[in-house]
């Protein structure tokens, strides 16, 4: 177990930094997130003139957030903690697992989906009804597997799996790091309500930087929390 604290502390810091890598590709190379609210010619046009690397880009952002789920397990799952709290344990495992694998498989609709769709929209011969067609299905599965599963699902298990986990560190002591941990899931909560919002007709912005900073506060929860295991490999998780 004590070989173990390391790695997944490196492990933590390292998937905090490489989750804001794609993300921050994205900002800068498609609007990210901005883009999501755009009209949905202006957002396809935008992604068939990004090619390829647009692509590759959703895809490894996709691999970052699956990444959560042996995270998840390698955080949670310690002898000690199953032992002591295994409720807090198992739930918190599970609940992120499920928060890693939502995010993914909204995110990977840029990948396996919107590719065709962004094709076919800025394709000159493409006809004026199947380009709005196109636009449709570009808005239908943006708010199914976009807005639902991946940001409103997926945020509310991240928080679930923050809140367990930080209660787990409050328990041992590590006060600091599970007060940001707490603070980080009332964020992300509170952006979990964009999307209801958009549905519900009203202003959006204040539940878009919440999400914002919620995902800002879990990366540095994530460092706070590798930091914590590599510096007292000697204590149990």
């Amino acid at each position: 177990m004590t070989s173990a604290r390391p790695i997944t502390g490196l492990s933590a810091i390292v998937l905090a930094i490489a989750f804001n890598v794609p993300y921050a590709m994205l900002a800068a190379t498609y609007d990210y997130p901005a883009v999501l609210r755009r009209p949905a010619g202006e957002a396809l046009d935008m992604f068939a003139a990004g090619g390829s690397n647009l692509i590759i880009t959703w895809h490894l952002f996709a691999l970052c957030a699956l990444l959560l789920v042996p995270m998840a397990l390698a955080l949670t799952l310690t002898p000690k903690s199953v032992a002591q709290t295994p409720g807090l344990a198992i739930g918190a495992a599970i609940a992120g697992s499920l928060a890693g694998l939502a995010q993914a498989m909204g995110l990977w609709r840029w990948v396996f989906v919107v590719p065709g769709l962004a094709r076919l929209h800025a394709d000159p011969a493409t006809s004026d009804e199947a380009r709005r067609a196109a636009e449709q299905t570009f808005d239908l599965i943006n708010q199914y597997g976009g807005v639902a599963i991946g940001e409103h699902l997926g945020q509310l298990l991240t928080a679930l799996f923050v809140c367990l986990l930080s209660v787990m560190q409050w328990r041992t002591s590590r006060h600091i790091t599970a007060g940001l941990g707490f603070l980080t899931v009332i964020a992300i909560v509170l952006g979990t309500n964009e999307g209801l919002a958009i549905a519900l007709g009203h202003s959006r912005d204040t539940f878009a930087l919440a999400t914002i900073a919620g995902y800002l506060g879990l990366s540095l929860w994530l460092i706070a929390t590798g930091i914590g295991l590599l510096r007292a490999p000697a204590r149990g998780s």
